[in-house]
């Protein structure tokens, strides 16, 4: 099973298009937590207080995640199943190979815009508290008193 699982990694190693959506994914990945990470440090030492804008855009996200994994899951499966049957009603040996391949990057598409899908839905409640504790007291203010203290004669 460990052989079989370092040739499939090896396959879509060599496969330019995975290669390349792994790259753009990960890139993506970096800047998302990269601008997060940056603008929460930032607003959070000037005292913003983000309840007000996250908790519609944390609501909306929730509401559109489950139809979104069930347009993604019947939208791949009917079109994985499109593919399927051109693969099988093909006749000539380069056009089984087309489809082959076709097939194979349409299952993988499908699969990392499913696991995005999810990564998105179980990262949003973390995400959001670890917003609101940065920011938690960044709201205190400090006073300064500036009076000289006198001495009495």
């Amino acid at each position: 099973m460990k052989k079989e699982l370092i040739t499939k990694v090896k396959a879509l190693a060599a496969n330019k298009k995975v290669v390349m959506a792994t790259q753009i994914v990960a890139a993506a990945v970096i800047a998302v937590v990269a601008a997060l990470t940056v603008s929460g440090n930032v607003f959070a030492s000037n005292g913003a207080d983000f309840t007000g804008v996250t908790t519609p855009i944390v609501g909306l996200i929730n509401s559109l995640v489950n139809p979104l994994l069930l347009l993604v899951g019947a939208g791949g499966t009917i079109f994985c199943i499109l593919l399927g049957v051109k693969f099988a009603t093909a006749e000539e040996p380069q056009e089984k190979e087309k489809r082959k391949q076709s097939l194979k990057t349409a299952i993988i598409g499908f699969f990392l815009i499913f696991i995005l899908v999810v990564a998105l839905k179980l990262s949003i409640n973390p995400l959001t508290t670890w917003m609101q504790n940065s920011t938690k007291g960044a709201n205190t203010t400090i006073q300064i008193d500036n009076t000289e203290s006198t001495e009495t004669k």
